[in-house]
């Protein structure tokens, strides 16, 4: 029996795109770090904080997002995002994990290449 992938959710996905985004903007210090805050656990908008004190060069954009469900069981309770975003000539990688948090999505992982 072959494995068939389950879409994931129209949600999560303009979730994924939406809140990489502005990770990026925040990196880039185009967007002020307390649009974050209810996207995300407290740890990771640490760790973006951390990004965005890097000396940067351009802004990047945001290119590719693909959005992997995760089956929880009787519903889709979280998904694996993966993304690439360009800056000054160069390609970099985004992996992520968002999960439902009461009725909205959150990114719980954030790894940025």
């Amino acid at each position: 029996m072959p494995l068939t992938e389950v879409a994931p959710p129209k949600s999560a996905v303009v979730f994924a795109e939406t809140a990489l985004r502005q990770v990026i903007e925040v990196i880039d210090r185009r967007r002020p770090i307390a649009q974050l805050r209810p996207l995300m656990a407290p740890l990771l908008v640490e760790r973006v904080l951390a990004e965005a004190a890097a000396a940067r060069r351009g802004s990047a954009t945001l290119r590719r997002v693909r959005v992997r469900a995760v089956d929880c069981g009787d519903e889709i309770c979280a998904a694996e995002v993966f993304a690439s975003f360009t800056r000054s000539g160069r390609v970099h990688a985004v992996a992520a994990r968002i999960e439902r948090h009461r009725d909205r999505w959150r990114l719980v992982a954030l790894e940025i290449g």
